[in-house]
Formats: C-alpha cells, sequence, structure tokens
C-alpha cells in the first residue's frame, strides 16, 4: 500500500434543511490536513483528500481515517493540529471527536 493512512474529509453539498459538509468548511478542512502533514513532514505516508458524502451529515463536518475506519465529526480547523499529532502521527485516537 502506498500510504499508512488515508483520510478523507466529506466535501459534500446537499440543498436545505440537512446538515452540509461541503458548506461547512469541507475543503477548507482538507486544505489544513494537507499544510499541517506537510509540515510534519508525513505527506508522503498519509494521504488526505477530498470526499463525497459519508453519510453521517448530521455530524458534519465529518471524516473518516483508514484503514482504522475512524470517523470524526464536528470537526472544527483548530482541531487538526490534534488529530494529525495524535491520531495520525501517533495512532492516539482523538475520542472527543469520533462519531460513535
Amino acid at each position: 500500500m502506498k500510504y499508512k493512512k488515508h483520510v478523507f474529509v466529506c466535501t459534500n453539498v446537499k440543498p436545505a434543511p440537512k446538515k452540509c459538509c461541503g458548506e461547512e468548511r469541507g475543503m477548507a478542512l482538507v486544505n489544513a490536513l494537507k499544510d499541517e502533514l506537510k509540515e510534519k513532514g508525513l505527506n508522503l505516508e498519509i494521504r488526505a483528500q477530498r470526499a463525497g458524502c459519508l453519510d453521517v451529515c448530521a455530524f458534519g463536518p465529518s471524516m473518516v481515517v483508514y484503514p482504522e475506519g475512524v470517523f470524526y465529526g464536528n470537526v472544527e480547523l483548530s482541531d487538526i493540529p490534534e488529530i494529525v499529532e495524535s491520531h495520525l502521527a501517533n495512532d492516539k485516537v482523538v475520542e472527543r471527536l469520533v462519531i460513535a
């Protein structure tokens, strides 16, 4: 496998009244993840990219980390450094953001 981990961030746009990850900073989260991974030198082993609907709209903006299959919800830009350092670099899930 080319990457040790792969992060998919929902950037889907849906009509109201559903919560919409794309309009709730989806691409901003993708870009912040990419920047943080590059800054930490992790961008060659961990890939972050946009995705379509992850089917957890009520918890958006959302993302999923593979191969673990851990879903994070209500992610803020300020959460990105913690997700990268804790989960992506050190394999410690950020429990407060996990969608059960």
